[in-house]
């Protein structure tokens, strides 16, 4: 049995490496050059955590390069603390109608005044919204083509930036942008992934999901999550559940492999890929 389950592992890699090989000219565009920071980065994810990050430690926030996502310019924290770089991967950012939201978060960033790097995929760097940004945001791109199979070739494909472990949170490109801009650490706060504990299923066999934020959530936004899972079995969200938190392995192999620590500092996070401790000891 134990035979042929490594010839069967062997065959899902084989065919894996391929379909990602076949993968990169079919969905990678050329990524911008690398950068050349070093030392910590700490990475905001949008998690219900991040509130208490930054009531306990926001004095030690300020003094460090940030990375923020997604809808973190439609709160006065990101304001505050301008963070010097901000990640947008879904593309529900550059699709051709744009709901209300997305909008303000467009009209939001073209406010930013100070030096802001934006990064976003690069099958969307002609979208008509990064015309309106300021000159002091500098424009970064990245693929997010998904890439599996043996692991040098993985390893080769990522540090080339070709593609990355399955994106399925935006904190994958995240951190992954963040070691191919040159940090060797990156600390993680507001990644909470408690999903599961706010997923249940009604009396009509629909699957509820509530994805809470630090910030108030916005009705429009939880409506179109609701809409979106209206056709999704549960079955389906526990197997995308899997691919996100398999991911974080992955990018947790690459990091190892270039020397670079990834630590989450965000208390009873359900990421298990990682090292945990706390945001002032790690800032301090």
């Amino acid at each position: 049995m134990k035979f042929l389950e490594k010839i069967q592992r062997g065959f899902n890699a084989t065919s894996a490496t391929l379909a990602s090989l076949v993968k990169v000219p079919l969905m990678s565009g050329a990524p911008s050059s690398r950068g050349d920071a070093s030392g910590t980065v700490v990475v905001m994810g949008n998690g219900p955590s991040l509130r208490t990050a930054i009531d306990e430690c926001g004095d030690l926030l300020k003094r460090v390069p940030l990375m923020s996502v997604n809808f973190a310019p439609l709160t006065p924290e990101f304001f505050e603390f301008r963070p010097s770089m901000h990640i947008l991967a879904d593309g529900l950012f550059f699709a051709d109608v744009k709901m209300e939201n997305v909008e303000k978060m467009w009209q939001t960033l073209a406010q930013v005044d100070w030096r802001l790097t934006l990064f976003v995929p690069t099958r969307y760097r002609k979208d008509p919204s990064l015309r309106s940004l300021p000159s002091n945001i500098q424009l970064k791109y990245f693929n997010l083509t998904p890439i599996e199979g043996f692991g040098p070739v993985k390893k080769f494909l990522y540090s080339r930036g070709l593609g990355m472990p399955r994106p399925r949170n935006v904190l994958v490109p995240a951190i992954m942008t963040a070691m191919r801009e040159g940090y060797t650490r990156v600390i993680l706060i507001g990644a909470d992934h408690s999903w599961s504990k706010t997923l249940w299923v009604n009396d009509e066999n629909l699957v509820i999901t509530v994805q809470p934020h630090f910030y108030k959530e916005n009705e429009k936004e939880q409506k179109r999550v609701d809409d979106l899972y209206r056709n999704i079995r549960l079955h389906q969200i526990y197997e995308s559940f899997s691919i996100a938190f398999r991911s974080y392995f992955n990018v947790k192999e690459y990091a190892d492999s270039i020397g670079v620590q990834i630590v989450n500092a965000t208390p009873e996070s359900f990421i298990d890929a990682f090292p945990r401790q706390s945001l002032r000891e790690l800032l301090e």
